[in-house]
């Protein structure tokens, strides 16, 4: 009569591996580092690309619209022995204001997935002050709209926002270069117009060159400057989920005959960087498994061929295939999660250590990274099942040894 005991499998896997102590603790070591070189890069990875992100659009709209470019179609004409030539230049563009955009402010403000909409004015100008002039990039905006875009008042390092008429908010580095200070006042010039406006606040929006060239004033002030009266060159938006900010783009650029641009593609270059960390990343963690894997596997292979006698003995004595292939796979399961608890401890350990002693120019951290839960999980759950499949191979092995030949050995 086939006799079966409660919880073979799990005693017979678990004396395997204390008979084996020493085997078993490398392997176990073997599997914590890969998983905490997972978890740690993955870790990595993402806090980078979270700050690089930051930064990005911490200073930029998800999608701006602005008015489509003007365009000419010359005919050239030549002599009855000739072609006519037809084609299609663009020329010098001049300031346009996108049509009807108070209207189209509520349409954007309703269309799902948009967060925010600001109408702004943008061109180039003057900052004079004293004998002092340098070119700025001039920004008309509302200042509630204009916040909810690029959070402008957490960006302000002295002073405090404010756009009230005759009021401007200026990049650090540009008020460096003037000598100017909050309540100081500074001309600014666009062509043959010119205003006075007093300085609220510095800002720093994370980017030295735009610091060194921004100037922001009232939506109005910027209309007069630029010579746009009720106009607005852009209509920028914000979206509730920034990948989803090219396919959002490519639907607004189907339904108003607008420039629809997205972050992804005024930042192209920005995008394929991030993409390749991406595709590095998936290398980096398919090799690491791998190589957990085959060490798994080649310990459980040498630990069925040193207890061929006593897999012999157990099947001599009435353990079935099944319960032998469960005993090396339990083996493998026990070693990827034992392996797994102590990798997330050292990745968690390697993210302290990353910002606690990795430091800018600044003297803070780089950027800021953790191991999350659903990655450290996910991570574990993946060394686990590589551990289950890398005993595969041995289970079956030690399932098929036929019990006479086994003792033999």
């Amino acid at each position: 009569m086939r006799r079966y005991w409660p919880g073979f499998e799990w005693q017979v896997a678990w004396r395997f591996l204390r008979e084996g102590r020493m085997q078993t603790l490398l392997i176990i070591v073997g599997v914590a580092a890969g998983v905490a070189v997972v978890a740690y890069i993955s870790a990595l990875i993402e806090g980078l690309q979270a700050n690089t992100l930051a930064k990005t659009l911490g200073a930029q709209a998800h999608i701006s619209l602005r008015a489509p470019e003007d365009l000419v179609a010359p005919a050239a004409r030549l002599e009855a022995a000739t072609t006519v030539l037809s084609d299609t230049q663009p020329r010098a563009q001049r300031l346009r204001s996108v049509a009807n955009w108070q209207a189209l402010l509520p349409v954007l403000q309703s269309t799902p997935g948009v967060a925010a909409v600001s109408p702004m004015v943008s061109g180039a100008g003057l900052a004079l002050r004293g004998e002092a002039a340098l070119a700025i990039a001039l920004m008309g905006v509302e200042l509630e709209r204009y916040d909810r875009i690029v959070n402008l008042r957490s960006k302000v390092v002295a002073g405090r926002a404010s756009l009230q008429p005759g009021e401007a908010i200026i990049g650090r580095e540009l008020a460096a270069d003037l000598g100017l200070r909050v309540g100081d006042r500074l001309t600014l010039r666009t062509g043959l117009v010119s205003d006075s406006a007093r300085v609220t606040a510095l800002v720093d929006l994370g980017v030295k060159d735009l610091n060194r060239r921004t100037v922001i004033v009232p939506l109005r002030a910027a209309q007069s400057l630029q010579g746009l009266p009720g106009g607005a060159t852009h209509l920028d938006l914000t979206v509730t989920d920034v990948w989803a900010a090219q396919a959002l783009a490519e639907s607004l650029r189907r339904q108003h005959p607008l420039r629809v641009e997205s972050w992804q593609e005024s930042n192209a270059q920005l995008v394929s960087a991030l993409n390749a960390q991406s595709v590095s990343t998936t290398i980096i963690r398919a090799v690491v498994l791998v190589v957990v894997v085959l060490g798994i596997a080649s310990v459980l292979v040498v630990s069925v061929v040193q207890k061929g006698r006593e897999i012999g003995i157990l099947r001599a004595m009435g353990a079935t295939r099944g319960q032998m292939l469960r005993v090396f796979l339990l083996q493998g399961a026990v070693v990827g999660a034992l392996g797994s608890v102590l990798g997330i401890a050292l990745a968690v350990a390697l993210v302290w250590a990353f910002t606690t002693f990795v430091r800018g120019s600044d003297g803070l951290p780089l950027f800021a990274i953790t191991v999350p839960v659903d990655t450290a999980l996910r991570v574990a759950l993946t060394a686990t099942l590589c551990g289950v499949l890398a005993a595969v191979a041995p289970a079956r092995r030690a399932a098929a040894m036929d019990p006479a030949q086994a003792i033999r050995m």
